[in-house]
């Protein structure tokens, strides 16, 4: 630990090595607060590259030009490109990051990942990259108790690049009770994918970057 703060509570940022970051947005309402959250990466990280890419529904919630400007580089939308490129964007994400973070990731995008899928070039980026990969759930009431999503959960844990992170209870906007499953503050996710990087680092160097 050291002395840099996250925005919300003054608790320390944790020691974070990597130097490549790929941060996923999707649909959860938490997306919102995401551009706070990449302009505190700046600050606290300041040797960190980070590439940020949103789903459509996570547009509900966020727009890239705030994420680009207090991210300091171009958001991408996960989506194939409509036209020709001389590259595959799923093969540059996946070979550029070192580190992985998908915060939140709703019940859709846990369910596509589990399963294999490689539908946008964000999730395929996810499949093929050797980079260790945090998950942060972000789930609507009842959703902790789906047996289908328990399933996921514990098919993305065996993995041995992937750790999920718990969630905690949060306030959902539909009901107005604490019946929802939120993601933590960033910070906890990315000591929880310090320590996968670390765990990666002394089976295999080559995992983590």
């Amino acid at each position: 630990m050291n002395d840099r703060q996250f925005p919300t509570g003054g608790v320390p940022a944790p020691e974070f090595t990597a130097e490549r970051l790929l941060l996923v947005g999707t649909g959860a309402v938490h997306v919102a607060h995401l551009p706070t959250w990449v302009g505190w990466l700046r600050t606290a990280y300041p040797h960190l590259e980070t590439r940020t890419v949103v789903t459509r529904s996570a547009e509900r919630f966020v727009s890239r030009a705030a994420l680009a400007a207090l991210g300091g580089n171009e958001v991408l939308l996960d989506v194939w490109p409509e036209e020709a490129t001389p590259t595959a964007r799923h093969v540059e994400l996946a070979q550029w990051a070192d580190s992985v973070i998908v915060y939140p990731a709703t019940m859709n995008f846990i369910a596509r990942f589990a399963t294999g899928m490689g539908d946008t070039p964000a999730v395929l980026a996810l499949q093929c990259t050797r980079a260790p990969i945090a998950v942060a759930p972000a789930l609507p009431p009842g959703g902790r108790e789906n047996i289908t999503l328990q399933h996921h959960l514990e098919t993305l844990g065996t993995r041995p690049n992937v750790v999920v992170v718990p969630t905690t209870p949060g306030r959902s906007i539909t009901t107005g009770r604490d019946d929802a499953a939120v993601p933590p503050p960033l910070p906890v996710v990315i000591d929880a994918l310090a320590r996968k990087r670390a765990a990666l680092r002394a089976t295999d160097g080559t995992h983590a970057g």
